[in-house]
């Protein structure tokens, strides 16, 4: 079984509903019981101009990285988020491989570690709460240093439930 990191969030419609959704999706993909972050409430990067719903939640599977992440593509997809999309675009979900145990997986369709998760608050404030000695596979780098050279963001913990 792998242990698999994802980044979830949400800025159309009912974002709390969809994030609901999202972690109703995953658990039914997981082997074990999924462990979910608080939900943060965190500030657009881009052109919107509505807050995200920002969470991360933790996995166990025995899906291969390509098949699951085809996976969520399909429920963005009926969840009203459109494959062609722009880059920082709105969205009702989102669903993003952190990291798939300890792999490092680049190819033309997924790219593990994320690329981006290491310049972003939404995800690692959330990823810390679930896993504060958690480190980076590719560089080996800590996620409370990580963390520290983020740039700045509006970002604030809730206490919604989902």
């Amino acid at each position: 079984m792998a242990t698999v990191v994802v980044a979830v969030g949400s800025n159309i419609g009912d974002r709390r509903q969809h994030l609901a959704d999202a972690k109703r999706y995953l658990s039914a993909l997981s082997d074990a019981p999924l462990r979910a972050s608080s939900i943060y409430i965190t500030e657009p990067i881009g052109p919107s101009s509505r807050d995200f719903f920002n969470a991360v939640v933790a996995l166990s599977t025995a899906e291969k990285p390509e098949p699951l992440i085809k996976k969520f593509k399909s429920f963005e997809a009926e969840h009203g988020r459109s494959p062609d999309h722009t880059r920082w675009s709105p969205r009702t979900i989102d669903l993003d491989i952190i990291s798939y145990d300890d792999l490092v997986i680049q190819t033309d369709t997924l790219i593990i570690p994320h690329p981006e998760y290491h310049r972003r608050l939404f995800v690692l404030e959330p990823l810390q709460e679930l896993f504060p000695e958690w480190q980076d596979p590719r560089t080996g780098q800590p996620v409370e240093r990580l963390l520290m050279q983020a740039s700045p963001m509006r970002i604030k913990k809730t206490d919604l439930r989902w």
